[in-house]
């Protein structure tokens, strides 16, 4: 029911329309009745109504200057006034402020009723077209999320249709950007100030960033923002500078999620942090790239898992003898090309590293093809598992000495895996295994440890958040308030109240 309130200097007048009229027949409940501008004000804004009905000439505020500070505050609000015979500059101005009807004094009950049906008639008017409006704003966002889905799933073949649906904007586009999450992200997604467009793909939920600015680092300081207290991970892909990028965001944004999972990392893990790009080792089939993943992370049962799946799908697609060959030749070089990333030797002792096509080849069985692709991954892990074994601390600590030399600057996981000669998805996993910690939060430590030391010596924030490698100052103190639980300012003031006190 709507809501209405009543002004008029004239105590008969308020009180006659008050009992007379059947307010609820219209659908309108009076919330109350004012005698002059002032106290109609204050009523107004205790009551918020959707109708205020108002005499013009009233004491301490009029009619025309209660009006223009409703529509200030509530645009929305449907007045009407009451004027007299002469008062026609006044109705001029009260048109320019929007009024929907004016009632000629003296006014009468037949009067009222009549404004009031005109009114609700405009009402159910404005509100047809709003809920069109409405309908056609939802339309056009169903329309750009599902041209954003093709987009992410097919790529280029996407890319024209979702500028169509974008708008005259689309020409405007700086960059594109994919988020992955497991749930809904309604909570970072509602804090970000660039626009986005959220969609639900399989068993996770895609948000991609569309940038129309460069660069893109005002994104990324409010993404730091709103996942700073997240304990879920979620992943990002690398940023391009066209729609047709998104795609490869996109399975960026899925692999470092995955990843971001595996290193019990919880908020955001963007793939720079995991190492490795889509792109990388090219376009491969979710068996591939399951297996791929299985072996980075010697997840032997995980790995045996995905070959008894994969067997499951040959049988199901019933694959002829070559064609089956090919796909299981086609997993075996994945299996070497993966513990050559960790720097294994894959040769078995009196053999040579390619693998030997001719056992595979002569075998015309499927069982027996599989038991050998069986066979020769699991002798890979085995491999594996011995060098992850041996020891390697003498690279983690190599890698240990070159962050710790160069950690203010811009310090990529994949420059310090190339510091070390080692492949950066497999450096990040080692990383991970020998200090107990992710690369990127091991260079947070060491970044915000530095920064009290720094605040500790004199330095300003702003000096010290610079000198430690943080361009953001709000991102810095996010940062060291989280770590900490106080700002870098609290620290620098409690190091200045104990140091005043004598104490070091």
């Amino acid at each position: 029911m709507l809501k209405a309130v009543l002004i008029d200097d004239e105590y008969i007048v308020l009180e006659g329309l008050k009992e007379h009229i059947d307010w609820a027949s219209y659908g309108i409940e009076l919330a109350g009745t004012a005698g002059n501008g002032l106290e109609a004000l204050d009523l107004f804004r205790r009551v918020k109504p959707d109708i205020v009905m108002t005499d013009i000439r009233m004491p301490g505020l009029n009619g025309l200057q209660l009006i223009e500070q409703v529509m200030q505050e509530e645009p929305g609000t449907i007045c009407i006034v009451f004027s007299g015979f002469n008062e026609f500059d006044y109705i001029k101005t009260a048109m320019k402020l929007d009024v929907v009807d004016y009632l000629e004094k003296p006014v009468t009950i037949e009067k009222v009723e009549e404004a009031l049906e005109r009114t609700m008639r405009k009402l159910g008017q404005r509100q047809q077209v709003s809920a069109l409006e409405s309908r056609l704003a939802e339309s056009r966002e169903e329309l750009l999320a599902k041209a954003a889905m093709d987009l992410l799933l097919l790529g280029e073949e996407g890319a024209d249709r979702f500028r169509a649906c974008f708008g005259e904007e689309a020409r405007q586009i700086a960059a594109v950007t994919v988020l992955v999450f497991p749930s809904s992200p309604s909570a970072v997604s509602a804090q970000l100030g660039c626009r986005h467009i959220v969609m639900k793909l399989g068993a996770v939920w895609a948000v991609l960033l569309v940038h129309m600015e460069w660069p893109v680092e005002a994104a990324w300081e409010e993404l730091a923002s709103a996942s700073a207290e997240m304990s879920e991970t979620f992943g990002s892909g690398q940023t391009y500078g066209d729609v047709e990028g998104a795609r490869l965001s996109y399975l960026e944004a899925q692999r470092a999620l995955r990843y971001g999972r595996f290193l019990e990392e919880p908020g955001w893990v963007r793939i720079e942090h995991v190492g490795g790009t889509a792109a990388d080792p090219g376009n491969m089939s979710e068996h591939e790239e399951a297996i791929l993943f299985h072996m980075r992370t010697n997840n032997k049962a995980g790995l045996i898992g995905q070959l008894e799946a994969f067997n499951s799908w040959m049988v199901g697609e019933r694959l002829d003898p070559e064609h089956a060959e090919q796909e299981m030749l086609k997993l075996a070089y994945i299996g070497m090309q993966a513990v050559k990333e960790m720097g294994i030797d894959a040769r078995q002792p009196g053999k040579p590293a390619a693998i030997q096509h001719q056992e595979l080849s002569g075998m015309h069985t499927r069982e027996a093809m599989f038991a050998w692709l069986r066979r020769h991954m699991e002798t890979l892990m085995e491999r594996a598992e011995e060098a992850r074994r041996a020891p390697k601390h003498q690279l983690i600590e190599k890698a240990q000495d070159y962050i710790r030399k160069h950690y203010h600057l811009d310090l990529s996981l994949q420059e310090v895996a190339d510091h070390v000669g080692m492949n950066a998805t497999y450096f990040s996993l080692l990383f991970k295994e020998k200090t107990g910690t992710s690369y990127i939060k091991y260079v947070t430590r060491i970044r915000l440890e530095q920064a009290k030391a720094l605040l500790r010596s004199g330095l300003k924030v702003g000096e010290a958040c610079e000198k430690v490698g943080y361009y953001k100052y709000r991102h810095f103190t996010e940062l060291f308030k989280k770590h900490y639980g106080y700002t870098p300012s609290q620290y620098r003031e409690q190091h200045e109240l104990k140091h005043g006190g004598g104490q070091t």
